[in-house]
């Protein structure tokens, strides 16, 4: 085994392969959804700023753009600047004050030379050119890459009509999980629950940061991406890992590659995705300009550009899949399912073994001077960095009588001096139902949306895991995963970036945010990645909604401040940089 392989290749039974038109206008309207939430964490900003503190919900909708697909009969891939759509729309912030933003709409544009499905290898791009009557020149303005991909399904954008409005990815459905029972075709039933519980989709963040954006100034590219469910007429699964990185890979490099044609700082590429875009989002951040994903760049036709980004926005991520069921079992083992039952506590422990060795293993100390992370002290150490902070910013949002509520419908929550305690015990009874069943993503029946990312040719879905193929129930033989997963899964796991075997191309600002309430994933997951980008010296920005669950944004105008400020770009409606 090779120091590259690392932690991934550690379970039994992997092998290593060692291979690396005219314009014309439209208005629509975005109101704002008032929350109550507050939350607090490492980098936190305080205060929310008349435009960049925009709550948006609804899409732009009506009428449709023009294509602005750039390949010409030499395949090159060139931005045409005059391919635009312009478009208005009318922003109303959490105070009832409206915003008018009129911007440069560029539809569908294929960013790789030799697409495999260009509905879903193209972009759009959104360019401010006028906030409330005044002009906006973004030609320096930090550019947001923002997926839609949810469930690891695909993502098109093919049918926007405006800015945000492409939706949720092809055939799922908003906030719900990361996981969906593997669809014969290329969509599945909208949300529709797999064969152990999970459900597909994407969160909160999908279309509020873009609208954010661009109201603060800036300029929004959205790329669709291959995803797992996507079969040709031979019956091939065309979308399987690792599809969705490398086409959001190829997106960031037609973005550079037209720098002075496409408006923006192509330098300062913040990405942003949700639940498995989350997880996307971070392996973009964490894999700038590996060249693991050389070849399959190539192939595609990817521009021959960088692809490393500045910063990364992850929105409860699901990912570090070969560790994730053991992560969860930790996590929520001692959970009922929504149905009352307990899993099978065989399979629990001896997960939770597995998750006791990995962790040991990443050597991660926690942030705030706390030492090392091990499965024995993790969970004070969740209460202490984030849960704890984060119950106590709610409550004290509350007013005397709000909170005497809580607390009384919350007995197991401490309210002293100002600062909620409660035990770890406490707290998984607070959240209740876990969400999965076990294993929650290398599932022995192969019924996860995990399952079907790391299927193969005319193969729906595939072990990952030695511990899933050990106990497959489908008839399978052997206890080995097949040769070619240990690199799929170091091509998909941002650990393997920043852990060890540091990238230095990797962006080195990290926004991630996770519901207290998310039993989609382990907490663990997204305080792992935080850890290792912090222990690189990152500028890391962690915190956990409180009460919230999957693909919970409460704070999307704090983002957009950040992203300011880490730019050193001055958004509009902000205060400073």
């Amino acid at each position: 085994m090779t120091a590259d392989c690392w932690q991934f290749c550690r379970q039994p039974g992997y092998v290593h392969s060692g291979k690396p038109e005219a314009a014309r206008s439209r208005t629509v309207k975005h109101r704002a959804v008032k929350r109550r939430s507050v939350v607090i964490g490492i980098g936190a900003t305080a205060g929310v700023a008349a435009v960049g503190g925009i709550a948006l919900s609804a899409q732009a909708a009506g009428g449709t753009a023009s294509s602005s697909s750039s390949r010409d009969s030499a395949g090159s891939l060139a931005f045409d600047p005059d391919a635009y759509t312009e478009l208005t729309t009318t922003v109303t912030d959490p105070d009832g004050t409206e915003h008018s933003v009129t911007y440069h709409f560029w539809k569908a544009i294929t960013y790789v030379a030799k697409p495999v499905d260009e509905k879903y290898q193209s972009l759009n791009v959104s360019v401010p050119v006028r906030i409330d009557g005044e002009e906006v020149d973004a030609s320096d303005a930090p550019i947001l890459l923002a997926n839609s991909v949810g469930g690891y399904m695909p993502s098109s954008v093919a049918d926007a009509t405006g800015i945000g409005a492409s939706g949720a990815p092809t055939g799922g459905a908003g906030g719900a999980s990361a996981s969906a029972s593997p669809a014969p075709g290329a969509s599945a039933a909208p949300g529709a629950p797999g064969a152990n519980g999970n459900t597909n989709g994407n969160g909160g963040a999908l279309n509020t940061n873009q609208l954010l954006a661009l109201a603060a100034g800036y300029v929004v590219v959205e790329p669709g991406a291959r995803g797992r469910t996507l079969k040709n007429s031979a019956g091939e699964y065309y979308g399987v890992a690792p599809a969705v990185i490398v086409d959001l890979k190829a997106a960031v490099r037609y973005v550079r590659a037209n720098k002075g044609r496409i408006p923006g700082d192509t330098d300062r590429i913040v990405s942003a995705g949700t639940s498995a875009g989350g997880a996307v989002s971070a392996l973009l951040g964490a894999s700038g300009d590996s060249p693991l994903y050389d070849a399959y760049l190539e192939e595609i036709g990817a521009a021959d550009a960088s692809d490393a980004i500045f910063a990364t926005g992850a929105w409860c991520p699901i990912t570090d899949l070969e560790h994730a069921d053991g992560a969860y079992e930790w996590n929520w083992g001692s959970n009922a399912t929504g149905s009352g039952a307990k899993v099978d506590q065989t399979v629990s422990k001896e997960l939770r073994a597995q998750f006791a060795e990995y962790q040991a293993g990443l050597k991660l100390k926690g942030l705030g001077g706390f030492g090392t992370l091990t499965a024995r002290n993790y969970d004070a150490y969740l209460l202490e960095q984030y849960l704890e902070p984060s119950a106590t910013a709610y409550l004290a949002a509350l007013s005397d009588s709000e909170r005497a509520t809580y607390l009384a419908a919350h007995t197991a929550i401490t309210w002293k001096n100002g600062k909620a305690t409660f035990s770890w015990a406490d707290f998984l009874t607070h959240v209740g139902a876990r969400k999965k069943t076990a294993p929650a993503f290398d599932a022995f029946d192969l019924s996860t949306g995990e399952n079907n990312e790391f299927g193969k040719g005319t193969t729906l879905a595939r072990h990952f895991t030695a511990y899933g193929q050990k106990n497959d129930t489908t008839g399978l033989t052997g206890k080995r995963p097949d040769s070619d997963i240990p690199e799929l899964l170091r091509l998909m796991n941002p650990m393997y970036f920043l852990v060890e075997k540091a990238n230095p191309h990797r962006a080195k600002h990290w926004w991630i945010r996770l519901g207290a309430k998310d039993s989609d994933t382990s907490h663990t997951v997204s305080a792992n990645l935080a850890a290792a980008a912090h222990a690189l010296g990152d500028d890391v920005s962690h915190l956990y909604y409180w009460d919230q669950g999957h693909g919970a944004n409460t704070d999307p105008g704090d983002f957009i401040q950040w992203i300011a400020k880490v730019t050193g770009h001055k958004a509009r409606g902000t205060s400073g940089k």
